[in-house]
């Protein structure tokens, strides 16, 4: 498809993409759709009537967040991406609103896409969960539930924040090796998790299971997603009950929403599951999508470097089975819940996910342009995440997902 837009070459945000998120207009929170270097004022849209015929209340574009949006349902979705798209690649109507309607990207300020009311983490690749059991467990680095459950846990909604947001390094209780106590202060192990997320579209009733076969129609779209991590706090807390401050003080997500719309030419085999999964776990098709994946750390003031390249379809338990256990129990999900991944690795040391792996544990360096090393990230330290897809000469992006440490 061509478009009238000027959209640069390898741009993320294609007329195959059409993202959602929301930026500051005139200091007011607006929803909008990104293609190429421009953004399209949603609300701008539809003051002048321009999706007057689309088939849902417009004035959810006047909200802060897309959540009313995305609560119109799967119906909305898919209509207002066909009548964008048509569009965009002719000379009709939105183009004669364009100097109303559009906006540079490049220069504006992106805020969070969605209210998140509830966030859980996942813990499915099997290359992640295999290497750090190596670390703790050699000889038995995969607990005997991991290959039958998608493991995760309940993080903390209210310390998600866009891209761009500083985060602070946490102070906690360690236990330092040999010590015979803890000890309280600033994290000295602090990481990333390469990690994507996904967007609950639709709700269920609580109560109320969601069926794997329609699990997908629950999903809206997917983030990029860095589950920051004190590793040396959460060593120490973790047992009996699992991650807790070494996690809720901030996750950061790219801030353009990519539909599953956007996705399904992506879709690619998944992973073979051995032993077979329970019957309410099974499903038909695939269920993976081929999303590459880069992490780069840029010290302050100088280069960055290339830390780690992966890809989504390594993951092991997929978004359906991730949503369906999720909800076996009955438990409600509601529209703008936010469940992440957990970290994404590959086979290969250069697509670990994780500086915990990267450096296995503090033991190995990992080397910078720069000449200068790391084991963990320290103060000053930016790291980006990019993801995107590529296939048959078209590019769906995510932008970037981006934080620097602060002392």
């Amino acid at each position: 498809m061509n478009t009238w837009i000027d959209v640069p070459t390898n741009s993320d945000f294609s007329i195959y993409n059409l993202p959602y998120g929301v930026f500051l207009r005139d200091d007011k929170l607006t929803p909008g759709v990104a293609i190429g270097d421009s953004i399209i004022d949603l609300n701008a849209c539809a003051k002048v009537g321009l999706f007057a015929d689309l088939g849902f209340e417009t004035s959810v574009f006047e909200s802060d967040v897309l959540n009313d949006f995305i609560a119109c349902g799967k119906s909305a979705w898919s209509a207002l991406r066909a009548y964008l798209t048509a569009q965009l690649t002719v000379v009709g109507t939105l183009y004669e609103f364009r100097e109303k309607v559009i906006v540079n990207r490049l220069g504006a300020k992106m805020c969070m896409p969605v209210k998140v009311g509830d966030y859980t983490d996942f813990y499915s690749s099997i290359e992640h969960a295999t290497n750090v059991g190596k670390m703790f467990r050699p000889d038995n680095p995969l607990l005997p539930n991991w290959k039958h459950i998608p493991v995760g846990y309940h993080g903390r909604a209210s310390s998600i924040v866009v891209s761009g947001t500083p985060i602070t390094r946490p102070s906690g209780q360690m236990m330092p090796p040999d010590a015979t106590a803890p000890i309280f202060g600033k994290s000295k192990r602090m990481d990333l998790e390469l990690e994507m997320a996904f967007i609950i579209g639709k709700p269920n009733a609580l109560g109320e299971p969601v069926d794997i076969d329609n699990a997908e129609d629950h999903i809206f779209g997917k983030v990029v997603f860095n589950d920051w991590s004190a590793r040396d706090i959460q060593k120490w807390e973790y047992v009996p009950l699992g991650p807790f401050l070494g996690k809720n003080f901030g996750s950061s997500i790219s801030p353009w929403i990519v539909t599953m719309e956007a996705l399904e030419p992506f879709r690619c085999e998944s992973v073979k599951q051995d032993p077979e999964v329970l019957p309410y776990l099974q499903y038909s098709g695939n269920k993976n999508f081929d999303i590459n994946l880069e992490v780069g750390l840029t010290p302050e003031g100088d280069e960055e470097t290339t830390i780690a390249e992966s890809n989504f379809k390594y993951m092991y338990w997929n978004m359906a089975q991730q949503l369906t256990h999720h909800t076996v129990n009955g438990c409600n999900l509601n529209v703008g819940d936010m469940m992440a991944s957990g970290t994404i690795s590959g086979k290969e040391k250069g697509s670990f996910g994780s500086m915990l792996e990267l450096s296995w544990g503090g033991k190995e360096t990992i080397e910078l342009n720069n000449g200068k090393t790391r084991t963990f990230i320290d103060d000053g330290d930016t790291i980006t995440i990019r993801a995107w897809c590529e296939k048959d000469g078209k590019r769906v992006g995510f932008g970037e997902c981006s934080g620097k440490i602060l002392p």
